[in-house]
């Protein structure tokens, strides 16, 4: 069984809009440099009632979720293993062993998200039945964000008592509790007495999502504004359980007790008051401070969990220098991000909402948390872990942000600083940082019943972002487990894109990157990136091995046409010298081609270093992630109109490549024909490459020519063509680069299909071609697997004379 959203549209995440609203080209032109007018917000109102309700009746689909077997249950066999009698196998199994629970049914996977809609966020008790939107949404975000299964449960109690004896009696079908929506104080009470009974997380989100991101923020902010977290002064607005369980984390943090202000509806929480309950009391302060405005006076944070419209622009203005003000009650704040930012123009502002900088969402915190309490069967959610996921999101901010999540948020560059000090919601990399934080922090203090390696933890979080992820993923791991990083010369340099992706090879050990640049150019654009990376340099224009490097090409290219002068010239061009230092020993691999056409990085790498040897031409290969499956799509690169020869060439090429990546290669040969059903020269072609692909390698599984149905539907091989060696391919030759071409757009385009490459095959050395415009994550991807194909190269080759370094410089950034 898997809760499934029933609709999910990935630009809405906050309010759920049917159309993304429209973005700028950065945030701050979207607040008007902090300034956004009532006439712009107001006439949103009825919009979003009207979109909200279509939203949740769409499609005539009531709600947001729905369930799907995980399992067949297709025919009479199935339903027998499904329910009776198979079903009585794994019920006496975990009659013996409880723990088989997690290995026979969903509960490793599943949590409860309960509620008795006393405390909805924003509009206060409105009893049980009126919560359940607000906990399929929170379903939802589970889902979408971490994988993991919820059931919505929506109590009709108000009791303690009766809220903790129900909650106790389901507790044995779930992993996990979230308690969503309860007012305090009886949450507190609520949480710690399930947190005693039961063996698995409770997680009270109200309290605990908030304080854990919005702690995030703080470290992050303090860093930005130079202040120590152990002598700040800290103001919380609120006495809720939200409120109460920020103040607790700041400590947690490192903030003194003694230098909070807790603020509740009747004022500071002082030690006169004798109208406290204990929860408040952990925060009774000796001050002679009464209001909110005797309270922020001097004060370097302020935490509003309160009401809109409480902190006041003056009260701001007498805040200590660079102040942070997290203004987090919804949907509207204590104080406007526009008129905080007026008042003092040197705060650091974070607030609920997504239309502002610095969103403090609870979305970044409670799917990530659960993931990683689950994956190691963790008996609580303790203190260390709140820690992990905190310092793991203040630690993501400070990292470059990928394009996919800019894209998401139409705008042009989001880089750490004042406006962007928590990561966004949307950004992929959240599940791959907090998750295994939670899992390692669980694992040390004790709580973890199952461990895990943590390296192998992350490749399985990235299983379940898809296939593409899990591939990309595995690169990089196999990059990054090389003995030494391999050298990948840059012709690029200058370009933003190969920049940021240079500076993620480095940190992250995938590879050492090597830049062709102008110094002077690349110190101002790492600038304008806030990268704060330094990396080795090439400058062309006074190389100090130019005639080396010259005579060197002239040696290649003189008995084709080439001169000393022009070997010279021909130098001047990035790629020519990238492929050079490749040649002579200064660079272990080349990637190439964001800024340029396809012709213009493989025509001087073919030049340079033809064909490897007993190779005869260059292919390019495309992964593409169907559906999960993964197939290798060849050659829609390079050999327009292959022969029967070049054909045979390229599907050798591309089955070794597939065991390279781990895929057992079963090759079709494709055609418009099935095994001789259209005679045609173009099919001839083909089936007979399948003969010389046989002769030359006569264990690799290879059969056509067939169609492409044919080739990746197995019922068709087995009900017309049984006699076929392949069955479900998954290295798919093409008959010409056209068809090749033509198909991975459209499968890419219509079919929602995930491609990696192209990947070139054949080719002297280890150079990659990118394709114009390509992003981030992708050149980073293309960058391990050029690293990777150096490493293969280096350990088949005869150790050669180690060479010269060039002469580099290093850029400050």
């Amino acid at each position: 069984m898997a809760v499934k959203p029933a609709h999910w549209d990935t630009k809405s995440l906050d309010f759920q809009f049917k159309q993304p609203m429209p973005m700028p080209a950065s945030l701050l032109q979207w607040v008007g440099i902090g300034r956004i007018s009532a006439d712009r917000l107001e006439p949103r109102v009825d919009d979003l009632r009207k979109e909200a309700l279509e939203y949740h009746h769409r499609d005539n689909k009531p709600g947001k979720i729905s369930i799907l077997p995980t399992k067949p249950l297709d025919t009479q066999r199935d339903l027998a293993l499904a329910y009776s009698p198979g079903v009585a196998e794994p019920v006496l199994e975990i009659e013996k062993d409880p723990s088989l629970a997690y290995k026979y049914t969903a509960k490793g996977n599943l949590v409860a998200v309960i509620s008795n809609g006393t405390a909805i966020l924003g509009l206060g008790d409105r009893g049980a039945l009126a919560s359940k939107p607000v906990m399929e949404g929170k379903g939802v975000l589970f889902k979408k964000f971490a994988d993991i299964d919820v059931f919505d449960i929506e109590l009709n109690a108000t009791g303690v008592e009766e809220i903790i004896q129900a909650v106790a009696a389901i507790a044995p079908t779930f992993g996990g509790i979230n308690l969503e929506d309860i007012k305090a104080p009886e949450c507190f009470e609520i949480e710690r007495r399930l947190e005693e009974m039961l063996d698995i997380p409770v997680f009270h989100d109200d309290q605990h999502g908030t304080a854990i991101i919005s702690a995030a923020g703080l470290l992050n902010g303090l860093e930005l504004v130079g202040k120590d977290i152990a002598k700040a002064r800290i103001v919380v607005s609120g006495a809720g359980a939200s409120a109460i369980s920020c103040a607790r984390m700041a400590v947690l943090l490192g903030a003194k007790r003694e230098n909070i202000l807790l603020l509740d509806s009747k004022g500071v929480v002082h030690s006169e008051r004798t109208d406290l309950n204990p929860y408040k009391r952990e925060f009774v302060a000796d001050t002679d401070a009464r209001t909110l405005a005797d309270a922020v006076k001097d004060a370097d944070v302020f935490y509003g969990l309160s009401i809109a419209g409480v902190l006041k622009p003056e009260m701001v203005k007498t805040m200590a220098k660079k102040p942070l003000i997290f203004a987090m009650a919804n949907p509207d704040p204590e104080i406007r991000y526009e008129v905080a930012k007026e008042a003092r123009p040197d705060a650091i502002v974070a607030t609920g909402r997504s239309d502002y900088p610095n969103q403090i969402n609870n979305v970044l915190g409670f799917p990530f948390i659960f993931r990683g309490a689950l994956d190691v069967r963790a008996t609580h959610i303790n203190d260390e872990m709140k820690v992990a996921a905190a310092k793991a999101l203040a630690a993501l901010a400070k990292k470059d942000v990928p394009d996919s999540v800019l894209r998401a948020y139409g705008v042009g560059s989001l880089k750490f600083g004042p406006d962007y000090i928590i990561p966004t919601p949307f950004d992929p990399r959240v599940l791959l940082w907090e998750a295994p934080a939670v899992a390692e922090a669980a694992m040390r203090s004790g709580v973890a019943r199952i461990q895990l390696d943590i390296d192998e933890y992350r490749e399985s979080l990235a299983a379940r972002q898809g296939r593409g992820q899990q591939v990309r993923q595995y690169f990089m791991n196999r990059a990054k487990g090389l003995p030494k990083p391999m050298r990948v010369v840059f012709p690029e340099g200058e370009d933003s894109k190969v920049l940021r992706a240079a500076a993620q090879l480095e940190q992250e050990g995938i590879a050492h990157p090597i830049l062709i640049a102008r110094p002077e150019v690349l110190e101002e654009e790492l600038n304008n990136l806030g990268l704060r990376y330094q990396p080795e340099v090439v400058d062309i224009r006074n190389f100090a091995r130019m005639p080396e490097y010259t005579e060197a090409y002239y040696q290649l290219r003189q008995r084709r046409g080439g001169t000393l002068a022009s070997s010279e010239k021909h130098l001047r061009d990035r790629n020519v010298f990238g492929a050079m230092m490749v040649k002579l020993g200064d660079a272990d691999a080349m990637v190439s081609g964001r800024t340029f056409e396809y012709p213009e990085v493989i025509r001087p790498a073919l030049q340079v270093h033809h064909t490897a040897p007993d190779v005869k031409l260059v292919c390019g290969v495309y992964i593409m992630i169907v559906e999960q499956r993964v197939y290798l799509f060849t050659d829609a690169t390079v050999n327009i109109d292959p022969d029967e020869n070049a054909l045979a060439d390229i599907a050798i090429l591309a089955a070794d490549f597939a065991r390279q990546i781990g895929l057992e290669p079963r090759v079709a040969m494709l055609s418009f024909s099935n095994f001789g059903s259209t005679p045609h020269p173009s099919s001839t072609k083909v089936r007979n490459a399948v003969e010389l692909v046989r002769q030359r390698q006569p264990d690799l599984l290879v059969d056509g020519e067939m169609q492409a149905d044919t080739a990746v539907v197995a019922d068709i091989i087995e009900k017309r063509y049984p006699f076929s060696r392949v069955q479900n391919a998954n290295v798919l030759v093409f008959p010409s680069l056209e068809a090749a071409n033509i198909s991975y757009k459209l499968l890419n385009r219509l079919g929602r299909a995930q491609t990696i490459g192209p990947i070139l095959l054949g080719l002297g050395a280890p150079i990659q071609v990118l394709q114009t415009g390509d992003e981030v994550s992708d050149i980073v991807n293309m960058a391990a697997v050029a690293a990777l194909d150096a490493a293969a190269q280096q350990a088949s080759a005869v150790p050669a004379k180690k060479k010269a370094k060039p002469e580099t410089k290093k850029t400050r950034g």
